[in-house]
């Protein structure tokens, strides 16, 4: 089994920065992608940004720019730097990890989420 633990959430006046870091511990497995989602109050999940395996990244148009995803393979971690926060960041994120437990399974799991508020 595959478990994330996410840290670096907090509160935040518009135009801060926060460091979110996720970590991945389980055996036997390996990443194909790591993310980071975020719901925001009353809306649905939505991507924020992810990297793959081959240090490919994505972002949501909100967000580029101002955020960036990034990878330590040697220690399954991924972090997203948020910088020039404003309030429409303001959501629960949530740490995304893809990969595989043999050749013929794969998985994904999720973190617990932690809250981002950015204050005016």
């Amino acid at each position: 089994q595959v478990q994330l633990a996410e840290s670096g959430g907090g509160l935040v006046q518009a135009g801060g920065s926060l460091r979110l870091s996720c970590t991945a511990s389980g055996n036997g497995f390996s990443i194909d992608v790591m993310g980071w989602y975020r719901r925001p109050p009353g809306k649905q999940r939505e991507l924020v940004a992810e990297i793959t395996s081959s240090d490919s990244t994505t972002y949501s148009d909100s967000v580029k720019g101002r955020f960036t995803v990034s990878g330590d393979k040697a220690n399954n971690a991924v972090y997203l730097q948020m910088n020039s926060l404003e309030p429409e960041d303001t959501a629960v994120y949530y740490c995304h990890i893809r990969g595989k437990l043999t050749d013929e399974l794969s998985f994904g799991t999720w973190g617990q989420g932690t809250q981002v508020t950015v204050s005016t």
